[in-house]
């Protein structure tokens, strides 16, 4: 089985979430139990770090999308950095780019909650 990692760290009312390896239907509900985490913390700022990740499946999007309304109900947001091209691909062609701020730093998506 693929490996996939969450790491987090917090920087003020901002979480960045630091995800590595294989997104997909396997591994999703890891991220959506540490979205979940967030969430019950009352943590709305978040960012997802895709530099380390290296595969991410339907089922990886699907968890954005799950979370993505009661954020947003919060005054918050997830914004997504670090993307690598052929990450990025995927989500573009979904048409998300639209739907959610992609940047290439941490610091810009920061700079994007100011």
């Amino acid at each position: 089985m693929e490996m996939f990692e969450v790491g987090r760290s917090d920087d003020g009312d901002i979480s960045i979430l630091y995800i590595k390896g294989y997104l997909d239907a396997h591994t999703a509900p890891k991220l959506e139990q540490e979205l979940q985490n967030l969430i019950d913390e009352g943590k709305y700022k978040i960012i997802v770090n895709f530099n380390e990740l290296s595969y991410i499946s339907s089922a990886g999007l699907g968890v954005f999308m799950g979370f993505i309304e009661t954020i947003r109900e919060k005054e918050g947001d997830i914004k997504l950095s670090s993307m690598n091209p052929k990450i990025f691909r995927v989500f573009d062609l979904l048409g998300f780019p639209t739907l959610y701020d992609i940047l290439d730093t941490d610091e810009e998506a920061k700079k994007k909650f100011a």
